[in-house]
């Protein structure tokens, strides 16, 4: 997939980390045709550091796994409110059913594992989690990235410019390439 066509969905909510949320979204707004910020509500969202508020686009409840090319969730405090919708967790359930990219950092990995898509994965997230994570079925990594098929993780704000540089490269390449070629069974660490 050429990135500059792609659309890009951000799962948030309130008391999301906010390095998490700006730096993916204008990271992506200079690689990509349309990036979407969308909250249960389409209310702007609030930082879980004092950021007033950050826009949203969407409500969960308005997107379709149809009209995008690959999905973010950034971490912070927000993906256990994120988890908490079932339009979140079709949307993303769908992302990943298609094979579609699918970027998830620190608690980011939350809402995969309430969809129920993180058994027989390799992957990374805040190391808080780790437990959770490996009872859902997973395989935990402390990396700063873990490229598995589709999926794109990282642990914490430190890792933000090698986990982008992984999901645009997943983007560029097309998950459904790296699935066939084999990188979701092992699993990648970058």
């Amino acid at each position: 997939m050429e990135p500059k066509t792609a659309k890009v969905a951000i799962l948030t909510a309130d008391f999301f980390e906010e390095s998490e949320l700006i730096f993916p979204y204008y990271r992506l707004l200079g690689q990509v045709q349309r990036v979407v910020v969308a909250t249960p509500d389409r209310r702007p969202a609030k930082g879980k550091g004092g950021l007033s508020q950050f826009a949203a686009q969407a409500s969960f409840s308005e997107l379709s796994a149809d009209d995008f090319d690959a999905v973010i969730v950034p971490g912070g405090f927000a993906p256990d409110i994120v988890r908490r919708s079932n339009d979140a967790l079709a949307f993303l359930t769908r992302m990943d059913q298609v094979g579609k990219p699918v970027g998830m950092i620190c608690h980011g990995a939350w809402v995969a594992l309430t969809a129920g898509l993180l058994g027989g994965r390799t992957l990374t997230s805040a190391p808080s989690i780790r437990p959770e994570v490996e009872g859902a079925g997973a395989t935990w990594i402390d990396q700063p990235v873990v490229v598995d098929g589709n999926m794109v993780t990282s642990r914490l704000p430190q890792d933000l410019d090698t986990w982008m540089e992984a999901f645009l490269d997943v983007l560029s390449a097309g998950a459904s390439q790296l699935a066939t070629a084999g990188a979701r069974s092992e699993g990648l660490a970058l």
